[in-house]
């Protein structure tokens, strides 16, 4: 869709096939919209609809530029460095950072990870925020988990509790894994829900045991978290899962850094996708 619209903006004046009356015609660019016009039958072409362009007045030069911006960078854009780069105003450089992330989320998706001759799977729990002015504890608890040589998967779930940590592990892990944790009580039932589960007890010492470690997704968690405090300083708790997206996204591009752009700028969905709704 996104290289059809470019192509169309490009090429304004030339002649395409009618999507309505199926004539080979011209198109025009029409002057008080952001569309092209049929020269026979009058119908307008959006190059911009089902796309985060749709209802921007931020030209897609600028777009592109915060885009590859996102890609080219490791450790996050922030919304001031967009600002100052394109010159727009700090809502609108907020808002197309927001959307961006959005869409990484939505391209990278979220595949099962483990299963049958698959790499181990650890998981992990990561605590964010702190103590609020007030003294109460705002932590965000965020599940992760990663396949080594594989993908990964990150979720902000209410609490800590192996209430809300075994669904998470049971809809991003396949049954019969094997995965790697630390000796947290909310992993306690991982062998009786049909995983190989093997534990290192950080409270004792203990790191590395043989094959079973935690070190891959700890280390993921040490560059989101070094990453946010020196890129975007503080994150909101309702815009954090956007912010992981990011992460995940050059985390399981790491091994195609020359795809992250072009996949992204290919992979826009339509407005009745769910990226969008969130939009």
């Amino acid at each position: 869709m996104i290289r059809a619209s470019i192509i169309l903006w490009k090429t304004a004046g030339k002649r395409h096939v009618c999507g309505k009356c199926g004539r080979l015609a011209g198109f025009h660019r029409v002057k008080s919209r952001r569309c092209y016009e049929c020269d026979f039958c009058g119908y307008q072409v959006y190059p911009t609809a089902g796309t985060p362009f749709e209802n921007t007045r931020t030209s897609l030069r600028d777009w592109f530029t915060v885009m590859f911006m996102f890609c080219a960078s490791r450790n996050g854009v922030s919304a001031k460095e967009v600002q100052r780069t394109i010159g727009v105003t700090y809502k609108t450089a907020w808002r197309m950072c927001n959307l961006i992330r959005q869409y990484m989320g939505y391209v990278d998706g979220d595949n099962s990870l483990g299963g049958k001759g698959a790499g181990i799977v650890e998981a992990d729990k990561m605590f964010f925020g702190g103590r609020d002015k007030r003294g109460e504890d705002d932590k965000v608890v965020v599940f992760g988990a990663t396949e080594r040589g594989g993908d990964t998967v990150t979720s902000v779930i209410p609490s800590r509790s192996a209430r809300h940590v075994m669904p998470e592990v049971m809809k991003w892990v396949r049954r019969g894994s094997r995965i790697a944790t630390d000796e947290a009580g909310a992993f306690n039932e991982l062998r009786e829900n049909g995983y190989r589960h093997g534990a290192v007890n950080h409270s004792k010492g203990e790191y590395v045991s043989g094959e079973v470690h935690t070190n891959t997704i700890e280390s993921f968690w040490s560059h989101v978290k070094r990453s946010i405090k020196g890129t975007y300083i503080t994150v909101s708790p309702k815009w954090l899962q956007t912010y992981l997206w990011e992460f995940e996204y050059r985390q399981n591009f790491r091994r195609y850094p020359h795809l992250m752009f072009e996949a992204l700028l290919q992979s826009f969905p339509r407005p009745d996708t769910k990226a969008k709704e969130a939009a």
